[in-house]
């Protein structure tokens, strides 16, 4: 395998609406000088407003993909999106395991912006069996988090406990992102399993109601890392980075605001 560009993977679902998924991952990836490659593990039938139709790619097609990339072109590190069900989250792991994938960004989408749930309940126990594990890092919104600990999370001292709950699980960190929290500002919370407290990001609400931010985010410190990143400079970059693409993001359809990713 050549050497030469930093090189990211995400492996991920489609958005047919441009603004999430792996064309929010591959536009991230490339506004960080890294080559980025992909494995799209289903197909959704989006826009602004709805997911219509979500097709899982079979998984006999999914590892074909993985083993194309990596048998050829490789990866510094790879971020892992929407999965669907069980079955795919079991292959995407055997995958990472063969091909000893050791820096992984993941990222556990379980509902659109629009509302759509885009991970069946079914699969939630696989993920945290076989998956999680494996993380280097995860980067769990609030609603996200309330499903893998099994209870609420309402504040810094709820989203503390919660950490130290996904941790346990087996990852070495976990990004919490607070932007489902009420206050005019936001923090972000780094948890490393061998740091003695927590690293809080604050920065400034934003009123747009954004598509592809958890998307754009974990892509951005796959990047990072695979241009050779500490974990928390990547995270910091990363939170930095997406905010302002939030702030010059502009609307297209008829709800949500994209990311302008520059």
């Amino acid at each position: 395998m050549g050497r030469g560009i930093s090189k990211a993977l995400t492996i991920a679902g489609s958005d047919s609406g441009g603004g999430a998924g792996i064309q929010a991952d591959l536009k991230a990836f490339a506004a960080f000088g890294v080559h980025g490659s992909c494995v799209i593990v289903a197909l959704t039938a989006q826009n602004t407003k709805e997911v219509t139709a979500i097709h899982p790619v079979p998984a006999d097609f999914i590892t074909a993909q993985l083993d194309a990339v990596m048998s050829d072109i490789g990866c510094d590190a790879a971020k892992i999106g929407m999965l669907a069900n069980s079955k795919v989250i079991s292959t995407v792991a055997e995958g990472l395991r063969k091909w000893h994938i050791s820096k992984i960004v993941l990222d556990p989408v379980m509902v659109a912006a629009s509302g759509a749930r885009l991970l069946e309940d079914s699969a939630i126990a696989t993920l945290k069996k076989v998956l999680i594990p494996l993380a280097t890092v995860m980067t769990p919104n609030v609603p996200e988090a309330e499903v893998m600990v099994g209870y609420p999370i309402r504040n810094e001292a709820e989203i503390k406990k919660a950490a130290m709950d996904i941790l346990a699980l087996g990852c070495k960190s976990v990004l919490m992102k607070g932007g489902h929290l009420a206050g005019e500002k936001i923090t972000d919370y780094f948890f490393a399993k061998d740091a003695k407290e927590p690293m809080g990001i604050e920065h400034s609400r934003i009123n747009k109601e954004g598509h592809g931010t958890g998307c754009t985010l974990s892509s951005a410190i796959a990047a990072l890392l695979a241009r050779g990143y500490s974990m928390e400079d990547a995270v910091k970059e990363a939170v930095s980075y997406v905010h302002h693409a939030l702030e010059r993001g502009y609307r297209v359809g008829e709800r949500n605001w994209v990311l302008r990713i520059e």
